[in-house]
């Protein structure tokens, strides 16, 4: 199948902190103070509260759909907005609702907190304090290292699965087939998934996709059972060969649906491409699925 690769951007180097460092340098600042009373470090103690923050992160992050509410939280205009608002500091629920009035985005108080504040709350992004709401520490990260890419919320679904986000990480390892795509998120969606990523601009096809070609054998189609579809291919495939491409254009299958049927297809002998199994192999590997860095 033809290549698919991530579009080339160049990025900001941010290096993570050493989380469990940071613990270790907070446990021995606590073990060296000498508090007048546990009062004191619950309330006057800033390494009391780090420490604090960063445990309930650490449960935050323990939930397996912690990923995908992330980023389904910052794929969302509004809390983008107010993402980069409050980590400038503490805000009121008035304060935010004149932010977002200021974007073109109007909503009640209530809706503020339950629609837009609440999902930053729940991925610790963000905290209520004193009916004030500000960033965590990793919400100061996050809007830090989002700031330079604010189109970011308009190159992905704003609710889904998170699928788009776990192709994409799997395409900066390397090169992927249609197939091995098809094996990273569920089948029934790669099509939809790879046609929003490239219309985001975010992967590419390059056009040698179209150098396999297929072809009918001598074997008579006539005693093999076969699909509708895998009919309407094959009834398609022309003398000179056919690309998956061009299969799937006159036969007007999907592409993804073309390649189940080709497949289908190789299975009965009643079609091949020009070379043997091996080279074959090698130009899909040509086509594959590609990546590179991506940036703005």
């Amino acid at each position: 199948m033809g290549t698919i690769q991530v579009s080339s951007r160049k990025e900001e180097n941010n290096n993570p902190h050493d989380l469990a460092g940071t613990l270790k340098s907070l446990e021995a600042e606590c073990r060296s103070c000498t508090p007048t009373s546990p009062l004191e470090c619950i309330t006057r103690c800033q390494v009391y509260k780090v420490k604090n923050e960063l445990r309930r992160l650490r449960e935050t992050m323990d939930d397996p759909n912690f990923i995908k509410d992330l980023f389904n939280a910052l794929k969302n205009e509004a809390r983008f907005v107010l993402l980069q608002e409050i980590v400038k500091g503490r805000c009121t629920v008035g304060q935010l609702c004149l932010v977002l009035r200021k974007v073109g985005s109007s909503c009640s108080p209530q809706s503020l907190r339950e629609e837009y504040l609440a999902p930053l709350i729940r991925v610790g992004l963000a905290a209520e304090v004193r009916d004030e709401y500000c960033t965590t520490m990793f919400g100061g990260r996050v809007a830090k290292l989002l700031k330079a890419t604010p189109k970011f919320v308009q190159m992905l679904p704003a609710n889904s699965e998170g699928h788009e986000e776990i192709l994409l990480e799997s395409l900066l390892c390397g090169p992927k087939t249609f197939g091995e795509v098809e094996a990273t998120i569920p089948p029934k969606c790669t099509s939809r998934i790879l046609k929003r990523l490239r219309l985001a601009g975010l992967i590419e096809t390059p056009m040698e996709r179209d150098y396999v070609f297929y072809f009918k054998t001598i074997r008579n189609l006539n005693q093999e059972t076969t699909t509708d579809s895998q009919r309407k291919i094959y009834d398609v495939l022309r003398d000179e060969g056919s690309s998956a491409g061009q299969l799937a254009k006159d036969s007007r299958l999907s592409l993804r649906r073309t390649y189940r049927c080709i497949r289908g297809l190789k299975g009965k002998k009643t079609n091949f491409p020009p070379k043997k199994t091996q080279a074959l192999h090698v130009n899909k590997q040509r086509q594959s699925v590609s990546s590179g860095a991506s940036g703005t």
